[in-house]
């Protein structure tokens, strides 16, 4: 698809026909609020500048996501009341990165499903709950594990060993999923190699 063919492209000029109106825009992001929803204050932010997928983010655009996300999230929360807002990005409709935004309140009509068929709630020694689906189990341990250890301990040993400081410590321009960061918390270790990489806003 290309950005003369991509409704998205065409900001308010599709609005209507995309059963939606403009609420918030800067010179990045743009929120639209759907009028044809189940739940009140379904939303749409998405980029103007045509950006296919969330892993093609880059420019402005990757480094005004969070404050763009979070100023959207919060304003949909005052207006319609909602505890949360669930986020959806599905990247296999429209080929133009959109973020779906659905404010959240008891007994509506969402559903918190992330799997398929009967969930099966089970509650835990430490308090915490897992929920699973009885007709898709967890895949194997060994498999998961697999996955994980690409971007964890793994990767460190695959692609950081010789990338040490004289004192032994990981060099500053070592990935985010270096496992040392990891031990503060992805989200924070995650936060720290952005703002190394990305620019910052109005910067």
């Amino acid at each position: 698809m290309t950005t003369s063919d991509c409704p998205m492209c065409r900001g308010a000029a599709a609005d209507e026909e995309l059963e939606r109106i403009e609420a918030w825009q800067d010179a990045h992001w743009r929120l639209t609020v759907s009028l044809s929803s189940e739940v009140a204050g379904f939303a749409y932010l998405e980029p103007k500048r045509h950006i296919r997928y969330i892993t093609e983010l880059d420019g402005p655009e990757a480094a005004t996501f969070g404050p763009a996300l979070a100023r959207s999230t919060n304003v949909l929360k005052e207006a319609t009341g909602a505890e949360v807002v669930y986020l959806y990005i599905f990247g296999d409709g429209v080929p133009h990165l959109h973020v779906h935004l659905a404010p959240h309140r008891p007994g509506d009509a969402l559903n918190d499903q992330m799997i398929r068929g009967e969930i099966v709630e089970e509650k835990l020694p430490n308090g915490m709950t897992r929920f699973f689906s009885s007709e898709f189990p967890a895949l194997p341990r060994d498999q998961l594990m697999q996955i994980a250890d690409r971007f964890g301990p793994g990767c460190r040993r695959a692609r950081i060993e010789g990338n040490k400081t004289a004192r032994g410590k990981a060099a500053t321009n070592a990935p985010w999923w270096h496992c040392d960061s990891f031990r503060e918390g992805p989200a924070a270790a995650i936060s720290r190699w952005l703002e190394r990489a990305l620019p910052r806003a109005g910067g």
